[in-house]
């Protein structure tokens, strides 16, 4: 898809089935279930989105990189983990770029499922950059809460995904709403967790909005009290959502979704029944 001059690429890292209770959190299974009926193990699946921007003057941005590969084989068959569409690299292939051509990565948070591709294990188990060339971004409170972690927040804060990238160099902390490159900036979207950002895309008067986990699906944006489990401050995230369901209905933005299976991207309008939704745009993963 195109926003003004900025060309805007769905990569899906891979797809994860995950057990509703995480997806809806205390939203009713008669509300959900006729929106995304579970499997047979009752679960539901999760994409893992990330956002190519390729803009005009040849800088290639990343946002998010997925799991990446060093999910252990244990923790894969407990995701029932699949890559329909291969995995982030290859989707980068397919537009004809190599892992060192990315020259900004955006990491929008640091849970496991949206950092993990930033690093890779070379045959002898040593960590090594996946994008050695780029220099990658995240929010300073996000980069504290993941190294001090409580009980609930450590198990998807690994170290392995982000320490390696602080040591060399290539991780800069950022604090607060910040121009990241031209049309392109983060912003905090706090509730999912304190430090979570989103990404803002504004060019020649259209804007884009990779919405990441302040709406994990569609329905999540459509719905003010509809929020995820795994949502540290849900409240938080309940207010965040209330001022950039404003913004989309004005801008009329591209929205990408980083887990809907279903609606990848989409507007937030006006419906003829006077309530807003969001309508899906049918855009297809790279």
């Amino acid at each position: 898809m195109q926003i003004g001059d900025i060309k805007v690429y769905l990569l899906n890292d891979c797809t994860v089935m995950v057990d509703p209770g995480g997806a809806f959190g205390l939203v009713p299974r008669v509300l959900w279930s006729t929106l995304l009926p579970p499997d047979d193990n009752h679960l539901v699946p999760m994409t893992q989105t990330c956002v190519l921007l390729r803009l005009p003057g040849g800088m290639n941005v990343l946002c998010d990189t997925g799991y990446g590969s060093k999910v252990p084989e244990k923790m894969q068959k407990a995701l029932h983990l699949a890559h329909p569409n291969g995995t982030l690299i290859d989707g980068l292939a397919r537009l004809g770029l190599h892992p060192a051509d990315i020259h900004l990565v955006v990491n929008t948070h640091l849970h496991n499922d949206h950092c993990g591709g930033n690093t890779y294990r070379d045959d002898a188990g040593a960590i090594l950059p996946t994008f050695p060339n780029a220099r990658h971004v995240v929010q300073r409170r996000e980069y504290e809460d993941a190294t001090h972690p409580n009980e609930r927040t450590r198990a998807t804060y690994l170290a392995e995904n982000y320490q390696p990238l602080v040591e060399n160099g290539q991780m800069h902390l950022l604090d607060g709403n910040t121009d990241l490159a031209p049309g392109v900036s983060g912003v905090v979207t706090p509730g999912h967790t304190p430090g979570h950002m989103s990404v803002l895309i504004e060019s020649q008067g259209q804007y884009g909005f990779f919405v990441v986990d302040l709406a994990s699906y569609a329905i999540h944006f459509e719905r003010l009290g509809w929020m995820t489990g795994y949502d540290v401050e849900p409240l938080v995230t309940l207010e965040s959502k209330r001022k950039w369901q404003a913004w989309a209905l004005e801008t009329q933005a591209t929205l990408i979704f980083c887990h809907d299976s279903q609606r990848h991207a989409g507007r937030y309008v006006q419906g003829d029944d006077g309530k807003a939704k969001v309508v899906s745009l049918d855009e297809p993963f790279v």
